[in-house]
């Protein structure tokens, strides 16, 4: 027989690999049934003998695939004690990684596509304006307890003071400082004035941005924490501030000529002094209160109904959509009531607070920077939640929520972290599953020690794979810590199982040094191709732009890679150690004991034992076609005696057979079909698997008797019970019927998939941050947006473009308009607007006499500025211009809105300094870097009287409001919309872009689908080429992605029916599921191929061998995914 392996075969796959020379292959049913399982080089030979036939092509790569799995398997079997320690000291090693992971938690960073055009219009936005330059929020949110009630009540509008006026007197300290709201909230920009001391008092008392439907009542007053004194009046507060008296009196020490011209363009007149009061009958309520004198209560809905101002009535208008929600009007669009109630605070940025206190004298000592500015502001922000919620009774009929993005910082950033807790319960449950699962009451079969060990050494893998994905730069993020250990511990053990089966199938009859290249050789393909399709699908899933799921699909990959070296190289230690315990029948788990084994005798006649594969003696094959058959002559001649063991405590009956065992050559048959009901091969009397079986016992000389119980297993299910019955003809109807029904469903489920993925989805449940973002998206659908306009074009030439471009997003139906129906302005329109007011008031001090061609004193201060930006030529050489054109006839080009170029860019730098609270209002952000200019009329040099050009814009920005978008359908419209406009004005010159949250988190759903069809395309693609190059055979990988395709449209329509939507987290999962997939299909697959006979009776072999360890590994992925259902986010629990 040896020799007969080593001869040369026909053809070119002839070529056997030479470790197959080393021992022929035994007579055992496992080689006869399913050869090029086993051995593919036995079958090949056989096929070149012309004593077989089948395809050698897949056999010649499977043989030298095999022939290098089997000499690795040996190789570690020789060494499996250096192999262990080697691997898991370079496992240990990779693994300390973990102590350098950074966990992302950045929202940006983490939903952003990345290299989309959002981020890179970020990225320009940062560049201009730097990491830190736009204010944050703090909001609270009202609502009843009970919903659908009214919130329009003074009550509830009291209680709403109360929380709000708590949480604004917020102090924290840190560093030997006390810092409160009025020194780091963020301010419309305080003017320049040339008295000192009054341009401190004015600072001191400046107010807060607040956006709060208390503005519409003299209560608002009371959130404005400014205070100044004057001599002779009581402390100056906005509660009793009356900004025209106070100008009268301070009018007295210096000349507020352009204070409060800038004070009556902005509508500030009384402030808050002439709003009606909510309590008439609180003591402060000023006389000039509406309702002060006849103590009425306001009528609430009258007063916030368009919303309300702040104190400048002209720029700060808070819209009704910002400040109430679920409103309801009736047919006159009156408001009637409302059921929720909604206050911002704009905080500074750190870079902004930093350099408000760079130069201030209280902070010299404390080695002011920006960092400390940060940790100033996340100390009083995580102060401002934990006290707004503390600010309403507990049995109060209202609720309270407060958010900030520091403590949603905070939050994501404890729940991103791994929990220990579950974790470990996860793990302990699957080593729990893993040794209930193998152990045998049998001692040479039971593997619970190796189920322990494989579990472990799993989670050694996943811990070592991400351990360098962190030396990698690669950052964790909820996704990575909360699902990945979890998924990656139930792909990981299904190789393992997998493994273990194979090797209690390795029978006495291998010589005992082969027998862990005997396991891999049977095993390695189906590990191989498990495995790098799992590797493909994680790869191929990070094609999606999205960087949180981008870096989890790829630590996913690694941490696959990382389960197959383990697999492939430690495990196989792991199960040769455990070998010689088998021989040495040592108990499993309890190594150090000896099995308390029973002894049998067994007489054996000398006889020929025939069974259904005996050519001489044919019992038919139930399910028809072709068997490779032969035929077994046992000669048994037996002796036994008993002695005691060395240790003198147990008898020992030793039975020492003499046997003769001959094999014919294996010939085939074709049998008759007949009924399978009557199968042999589902018999357990089989009589040449028992004989041999028991021929190989009484070598060992000491035998476990289990028992009767103990003797069921999943194998002996598959083929005694479930293969009989699947292999019906009715059963495979009704299987084939339900298939198509489900399938059916599914393709219906497919229509009802919608986009979009809530942000309470990625917010932990039971948290407050969860329960405010709940609130505002059901009362609150309400989304500022920012449009850019960039450097690169001619600012002041393309303004009629600029204004188009602002009318262009009044077709956008989701903008807000003003209750004029108009939309907001943008920082051209007031720019223009005061180019005018100028215009007007040279013209009416030229017609006076009081401006001349050489004198400008007389005149007013925007008349003298006028006349000064009608002299310049924005040449530097000359700078003036006083003989080209006379003033009267300059003047003339100014009654249009557009200024020529140097005109304009000259009074860009004027802008900023004399109409700061217009434009920070409207947040426009241009940030100049020249010196600014102070112009008064009493500047007569030729110096002063040159006004700096100022540098070419390259970034300013106008706001808009988005209400109305509830559904993923909306944003998209919205988004679409905005773009549309963007592009149409980009192809004229005038270059801006779309800002904002919507734009942010909601426009990767329009190119997701195209994302997905095409991942799921590449991992199908991949998982057929990796199948067809192995195999060999493009017809059986055609059926596995065939049956993949069916499984995820089934799992697609799926989420459809039971209302998942679609956003990337279920894009990874389903092509993820692709890969797992495999797991299953190529097992059974493989085993069908690999074995002969017909195809029912290779459809029975194949259950008989793959349905443990396929169902091992169902359960055990199942396990390691029910442990996220306790996960606190949606997104993943989902």
């Amino acid at each position: 027989m040896a020799a007969e392996l080593r001869a040369p075969g026909a053809g070119a796959f002839a070529d056997l690999p030479p470790r197959y020379a080393h021992s022929p292959p035994a007579a055992n049913s496992d080689l006869l049934r399913r050869p090029s399982y086993c051995r593919a080089a036995f079958a090949l030979k056989q096929i070149s003998k012309g004593k077989a036939v089948g395809q050698k092509a897949p056999l010649w790569l499977r043989a030298h695939f095999q022939s290098l799995l089997f000499s690795l398997g040996c190789q570690i079997q020789r060494h499996c004690g250096k192999v262990l320690f080697v691997g898991l000291l370079v496992f240990g090693a990779l693994a300390v990684g973990l102590r350098v992971a950074s966990i992302e938690t950045d929202i940006e960073q983490l939903w952003v596509e990345a290299g989309s055009r959002v981020s890179q219009e970020l990225k320009y936005t940062k560049e201009k304006l730097g990491e830190e330059t736009v204010f944050t929020s703090q909001m609270l949110i009202q609502t009843s307890k009970q919903e659908g009630d009214n919130i329009l009540t003074q009550d509830a509008l009291l209680l709403h003071l109360e929380a709000a006026l708590t949480a604004s007197k917020v102090q924290v300290s840190l560093y030997g400082k006390s810092w409160d709201l009025n020194k780091i909230c963020y301010k419309s920009g305080v003017p320049i004035i040339e008295n000192g001391m009054i341009e401190r008092m004015i600072e001191k008392l400046f107010p807060c941005v607040i956006l709060t439907p208390l503005d519409c009542f003299w209560e608002g007053a009371k959130l404005q924490g400014g205070s100044a004194y004057l001599p002779g009046r009581p402390d100056i507060q906005w509660t009793n501030l009356d900004p025209v008296q106070l100008m009268g009196e301070l009018g007295q020490f210096t000349s507020l000529e352009g204070f409060r011209e800038m004070l009556n363009k902005a509508q500030v007149g009384q402030a808050y002094m002439d709003r009606p009061c909510l309590d008439p009958s609180d003591p402060e309520c000023p006389s000039t209160a509406p309702n002060k004198v006849t103590k009425q209560s306001a009528n609430i809905p009258f007063e916030v109904s368009g919303g309300c101002h702040g104190f400048s009535k002209k720029f700060m208008h808070w819209q009704e959509e910002l400040i109430l929600g679920g409103t309801v009007k009736n047919s006159q669009d009156t408001l009637q009531s409302a059921e929720a109630l909604q206050t911002m605070y704009l905080l500074m940025s750190p870079k902004q607070l930093y350099e408000h206190f760079r130069d201030d004298y209280e902070i010299h000592d404390i080695n002011w920077n920006e960092e400390k500015a940060t940790a100033i502001l996340e100390t009083w922000q995580r102060k401002f939640v934990e006290v707004a919620h503390t600010a309403v009774p507990q049995n109060s009929s209202q609720s309270i929520y407060a958010f900030s993005t520091t403590t949603l910082n905070d939050i994501m950033k404890s729940f991103s972290d791994v929990s220990v807790i579950r974790v470990a319960g996860g793990y302990l449950l699957m080593l729990a599953y893993a040794c209930v699962t193998m152990l045998r009451w049998d001692c040479t079969k039971s593997q619970g020690a190796v189920g322990l060990a494989g579990v472990l050494l799993v989670a050694l893998s996943v811990a070592s794979g991400l351990g360098l994905c962190s030396l990698l730069g690669i950052s964790f993020n909820a996704a990575t810590t909360q699902v990945l250990p979890f998924l990656a511990l139930g792909i990981g053990v299904d190789d393992m199982f997998l493994l273990a089966h194979a090797f209690t199938e390795t029978g006495q009859s291998i010589p005992f040094k082969e027998r862990t290249g005997e396991c891999l050789r049977r095993t390695g393909t189906s590990v191989a191709l498990t495995s790098i399709n799992n590797m493909i699908a994680f790869f191929t899933a990070a094609l999606i732009p999205i960087p949180a799921l981008r870096a989890f699909s790829l630590q996913a990959a690694i941490v696959v890679v990382f389960n197959f070296a383990m697999v492939l190289l430690i495990f196989p230690a792991i199960l040769s150690l455990d070998l010689r315990r088998r021989e040495d029948k040592r108990l499993d788990i309890l190594c150090c004991f000896y099995s308390p084994c029973s002894t049998r005798v067994i007489q054996l006649q000398p006889q020929e034992y025939a069974d259904a594969n005996d050519n001489h003696t044919f019992h038919p094959s139930p399910y028809g076609g072709t068997t490779i058959t032969t035929s077994t002559q046992i000669t048994t001649t037996v002796q036994a005696f008993t002695q005691c063991d060395p240790s003198g405590q147990h008898i020992v009956t030793i039975l020492p057979p003499t046997s003769q065992i001959s094999t014919a050559s294996p010939s085939i048959i074709v049998p008759p079909v007949v009924d399978p009901l009557g199968s042999q091969v589902f018999t357990p009397s089989s009589s040449t698997r028992d004989l041999l079986a028991q021929v190989d016992e009484v070598k060992g000389g000491r035998e476990c008797v289990p028992l009767p119980f103990f003797k069921w297993n999943l194998s002996d299910f598959a083929r005694d019970k479930y293969a009989p019955l699947l292999l019906k003809m009715q059963t495979k109807v009704t299987v084939m019927v339900l298939f198509v029904a489900l399938l059916g469903l599914s393709l219906y489920g497919t229509t009802m998939v919608h986009d979009g993925l809530y942000l309470t989805d990625i917010v932990p449940r039971d948290t407050k941050e969860y329960d405010f973002i709940s609130a505002q998206f059901k009362y609150f659908s309400f989304y500022n947006m920012f449009i850019i306009t960039r450097g690169g074009f001619d600012y002041p030439r393309a303004q009629q473009d600029l204004r188009r471009l602002h009318a262009g997003f009044g077709a956008v139906k989701y903008v807000v308009r003003e209750e004029s129906r108009e939309l907001p302005k943008m920082w051209l329109h007031y720019f223009q607007d005061w180019l005018r007011g100028l215009q007007a008031a040279f013209d009416t001090d030229w017609a006076t006499g009081r401006i001349t061609r050489d004198s400008y004193r007389n005149g007013t201060e925007d008349g003298a500025l006028a006349y000064k930006l009608l002299l310049q030529t924005g040449n530097k050489k000359e700078p003036l211009d006083y003989n080209q054109q006379s003033l009267g006839e300059k003047k003339k080009h100014r009654h249009r809105a557009l200024v020529p170029r140097v005109k304009c860019e000259n009074c860009n730098a004027n802008t900023i300094n004399n109409e700061q609270l217009c434009l920070l209002t409207q947040q426009l952000n241009i940030f100049l870097t020249r010196p600014r200019f102070r112009s008064t009329k009493f500047t007569t040099t030729t110096t002063k009287k040159a006004v700096p050009a100022a540098e070419p814009l390259e970034f300013s920005q106008f706001p808009f409001y988005l209400n109305g978008l509830r559904q993923t359908s909306d944003f998209i419209e919205a988004i679409e919309s905005v773009r549309a406009v963007c592009d149409e004005f980009w192809k004229k010159g005038v270059l801006s872009y779309p800002n904002g949250y919507p734009f942010l988190f909601w426009e990767q759903y329009i190119g997701l689908r195209h994302w997905f069809l095409l991942s799921i395309s590449v991992v199908l693609a991949c998982t057929f080429l990796v199948c067809a190059l192995l195999l060999l055979n493009p017809w059986t990988a055609g059926i596995i992605v065939f049956i993949l395709a069916m499984m995820t449209v089934e799992l697609f329509g799926i989420m459809g029916l039971i209302g998942i939507k679609l956003s990337a987290i279920p894009v990874v999962i389903l092509i993820a599921s692709v890969g797992i997939g495999v797991e299953f299909t190529v097992h059974i697959a493989l085993g069908f191929l690999t074995a002969i006979g017909s195809r029912s009776l290779r459809s029975a072999m194949t259950l008989e061998h793959m349905f443990a360890p396929v169902v091992d590994g169902a359960i055990s992925t199942l396990l390691g995914v029910l442990m996220l259902a306790g996960s606190e986010f949606d997104f993943i629990m989902r």
